[in-house]
């Protein structure tokens, strides 16, 4: 009897602890249990709630929100009941101040042993933050529109025929054309003969700026009435479908240069974090309702078993299983954390060769490496590169870790530097001797959140920021060869000579 208090009391202090406010429902919608959290958010004592509904404690102490209490069809509890599955809901409500704020209720079942519900835990978790990074998304895209109209920097956009689709005013000004009138203007009179098929040609060429993208390059335009004028420019390529549809230039006149640039760049990147956050504000969401509710029971009955089961009974090995589940929660929340962070690219010269060697010395379980043969192939001459040393480290010891995997502990792993003659590139090979990647998953390998890892072994992050943190630093990462005989993965920098270093200290 004493055991079964203890076991009573435990159960009740874990249930005290949890983050979120929380109750436990009969099937007939009665509240049997509330933790602290919750009865702190309702601002009540324990006897005023036990016992009753739901529906009429919401009614009562949250006044504010709007509930589907008398909506059979669309009661989350009802559904739960219904399908015996987890379920939520997400509900508008103001606080003491009249700001606008959201909660997510999370309603899970405790099935008994026959299969049906015996009990529902409803959890309320505050989602406000998410809902304005995904007020702040919109704002920022509807800043980028304005950006664009209001920019010094004369903007044109136009089709695969060379036909105009959209001008700025400061490229009505720069180009002496007006936008409503150029039907029948094709982007080539806006170039001296020849200089628009040159642009697309290096539009085209990975090698100069990666694909469909034209790093900032010096022209000469024409005026409508024939003057020239020298401006800089950048230029993309717009693809849908693998398909080219559109192309769109950015120019500076460089008669009366304006520093307009890094506007653009400032709210373009603030865009994409502003979505990366949104994105992962609505997967945290999910994380909390899929993990949050099974991790307190994986505690509640670990801990149960230790006080029960004697010194090397057979289920032991449960507890194992236990431990390692709740250590790939912990990978996966600390690699969602790792792809939300932005970073900021600090570009310096070094040998690429040291790269091999730092990230070999940073990777600190050297258990990895057991049954590994690690072969070296570094260039024999100097290999110069211009980019953030760290995130390339970061972009390798991925790679290590990836081709370890792939060959289960056990293989030859190749590390190799040399020069590309035919590209005149700097290349680090990771080779390795697993089993390759399948042709199905090819075109999906650097697409964020894919992995063909077991569930809760990976999120598919790695190779998606080092796609990221390769064309940051003006390079690439791609797959050479993949087969049954392993598979071989290439960064691409720009070799850099010793005279753009001498040229570059002389201008600083």
């Amino acid at each position: 009897m004493e055991i079964f208090d203890k076991e009573i009391d435990w159960r009740l202090r874990v249930f005290d602890s949890m983050s979120f406010p929380t109750v436990i429902l009969l099937p007939d919608k009665t509240i049997v249990a509330a933790n602290k959290r919750y009865l702190e958010k309702a601002g009540v004592d324990e006897e005023q709630i036990i016992g009753r509904s739901c529906k009429n404690v919401n009614l009562k102490y949250f006044p504010n929100q709007k509930f589907s209490c008398n909506n059979k069809a669309e009661c989350p509890l009802a559904k739960v009941l219904r399908y015996r599955t987890g379920q939520s809901v997400l509900l508008k409500y103001t606080d003491l101040h009249g700001d606008l704020g959201w909660e997510e209720r999370v309603f899970s079942p405790i099935l008994g042993v026959d299969g049906e519900v015996d009990y529902v835990i409803e959890s309320i978790r505050d989602v406000s933050r998410i809902k304005n990074l995904e007020k702040m998304y919109s704002g920022v895209r509807e800043l980028i529109d304005r950006v664009v109209q209001s920019s010094v920097s004369a903007i044109i956009a136009a089709d695969r025929r060379g036909r105009i689709i959209m001008m700025n005013k400061a490229a009505e000004v720069l180009f002496g054309h007006a936008a409503f009138y150029t039907d029948n203007v094709n982007i080539e009179g806006f170039y001296p003969p020849g200089v628009a098929r040159e642009i697309m040609a290096k539009l085209r060429d990975e090698s100069i700026g990666g694909r469909g993208k034209l790093p900032i390059t010096r022209v000469t335009i024409l005026h409508k009435d024939g003057t020239e004028i020298p401006v800089e420019m950048t230029a993309v390529i717009v693809y849908e479908d693998g398909m080219e549809t559109a192309t769109a230039g950015i120019f500076n006149d460089l008669r009366e240069r304006q520093e307009v640039e890094r506007q653009l760049k400032d709210a373009h990147a603030q865009l994409i974090q502003s979505e990366k956050l949104a994105s992962l504000g609505r997967l945290a969401a999910g994380v909390a309702h899929e993990i949050n509710n099974p991790l307190t029971s994986i505690l509640l009955y670990a801990n149960l078993m230790r006080e029960k089961l004697e010194k090397n009974h057979p289920l032991e090995k449960n507890l194992t299983y236990i431990l390692e589940d709740t250590e790939r929660c912990k990978e996966i929340v600390k690699n969602l954390l790792a792809y939300s962070r932005q970073t900021i690219p600090k570009r310096e010269f070094f040998q690429l060769n040291d790269v091999i060697d730092q990230s070999l010395r940073l990777i600190r379980d050297q258990k990895l490496f057991l049954h590994i043969n690690v072969i070296e192939k570094k260039a024999a001459s100097p290999l110069l590169v211009n980019a953030d040393k760290n995130q390339l480290c970061q972009v390798v010891i991925n790679l290590i870790i990836n081709a370890i995997d792939a060959m289960d502990g056990h293989g030859t792993l190749t590390l190799k530097t040399f020069e590309d003659e035919k590209s005149g590139k700097a290349c680090l090979e990771v080779s390795d001797t697993g089993g390759g990647i399948s042709h199905e998953n090819m075109s999906k390998i650097f697409d964020p959140f894919f992995s063909t890892k077991e569930l809760g072994k990976g999120t598919g992050l790695g190779l998606s920021m080092a796609y990221g943190m390769m064309e940051e630093n003006h390079g690439r990462i791609f797959v050479k060869t993949t087969g049954p005989q392993g598979t071989t993965f290439v960064l691409e920098l720009p070799v850099v000579a010793m005279s753009e270093i001498m040229m570059f200290d002389s201008i600083g």
